[in-house]
């Protein structure tokens, strides 16, 4: 049993809308990502999603209005709902999400899915 220190963390790596996997509570992962610009609108049929600024400001777009997320908030994404993350300058997020999650959820094989590694 090891501590995790998100800044460190963080600073191992620099790509773009590619979550790491920093642990593992039961059958969630903890993951660290950074984002810049838009991801995709997607949905995941069977996970919820929590995600939680560490630093920066994301947009959380559905489609029938936009959350604003500043450092130190988070938001739950249920199940089956559509959205698309979006910030207007480099965010650093820690999602939780159940083992398995695809970050482009309906959309999986698109250009942007990505294999979360561990770190």
């Amino acid at each position: 049993m090891d501590k995790v220190n998100l800044k460190d963390k963080l600073a191992l790596f620099s790509d773009l809308w590619s979550p790491k996997i920093v642990g593992q509570v039961g059958d969630m992962h903890l993951k660290l990502g950074k984002i810049k610009g838009e991801f995709e609108w997607h949905s995941h049929e069977n996970e919820d999603e929590l995600f939680y600024v560490v630093q920066g400001r994301m947009i959380l777009r559905f489609r029938d209005k936009d959350v604003v997320l500043e450092p130190g908030e988070f938001i739950t994404v249920p199940k089956g709902v559509e959205h698309m993350p979006v910030a207007e300058v480099e965010t650093h997020l820690l999602m939780i999400e159940p083992v398995g999650t695809v970050n482009t959820g309906d959309n999986e094989g698109s250009s942007r899915t990505v294999e979360p590694e561990w770190i």
